[in-house]
């Protein structure tokens, strides 16, 4: 199933990609939307060059979509015909967790231009600390690059997600996950990234 994957940069839409290549399914797109305003993602403000960098290490073409908080659906839909014609796409996936409200949306978008919406990490709440666990047993390599400074430390940016990372964030009364903003990530390495030589760690 030909299917384009909405792509952030970040530990779930990567991980969502290796859940889909475990099930068989091949990412023909990367999708990634960026602010028209200053050029960076909307999920994370992330630099647009890495986002391309992580592209090319995993060997996925990168699509843009470019928008604005007043038509961001719109665009999104717009973009997701074009490259439903050049890539042949019969599915869109996501790497939501457990929020309905994220699903809905995703199934409404996929629906209005006739694809299947595919959530390969999709789980119940109590089971997202195991999903992390899975993360970073799999080999994937990341780095914190934004907080809630709210809900976690500012120290914790720049800081690796790995198992002292699970532990020490289970101390906190957030989703260990981040799924509603506690943090954001950068995924470096991992068990499907090509170009090693090339490695963006920054």
């Amino acid at each position: 199933m030909r299917t384009g994957l909405s792509f952030s940069g970040g530990k779930d839409s990567t991980f969502a990609l290796y859940r889909l290549k475990e099930q068989g399914i091949s990412a023909a797109c990367l999708i990634t939307t960026i602010w028209k305003e200053n050029g960076e993602t909307v999920a994370h403000g992330e630099k647009l060059e890495r986002l391309k960098q992580q592209a090319n290490q995993l060997g996925i073409p990168l699509e843009l979509v470019v928008t604005d908080f007043e038509s961001y659906t719109t665009d999104y839909k717009q973009k997701l015909m074009e490259l439903k014609h050049i890539y042949k796409l019969e599915a869109i996936a996501y790497g939501d967790i457990y929020l309905e409200g994220h699903r809905k949306w995703g199934e409404e978008l996929a629906k209005s231009v006739d694809l299947k919406s595919l959530y390969p990490l999709w789980t119940d709440q109590d089971k997202a600390i195991q999903l992390l666990y899975d993360f970073v047993a799999s080999g994937f390599k990341s780095r914190v690059i934004k907080v809630d400074e709210e809900k976690l430390p500012k120290e914790w940016v720049g800081r690796e997600v790995d198992m002292n990372f699970i532990r020490d964030i289970q101390t906190y009364d957030v989703c260990p996950l981040g799924e509603s903003g506690e943090y954001h990530t950068h995924v470096y390495d991992g068990p499907i990234f090509y170009s090693k030589s090339h490695r963006s760690e920054g």
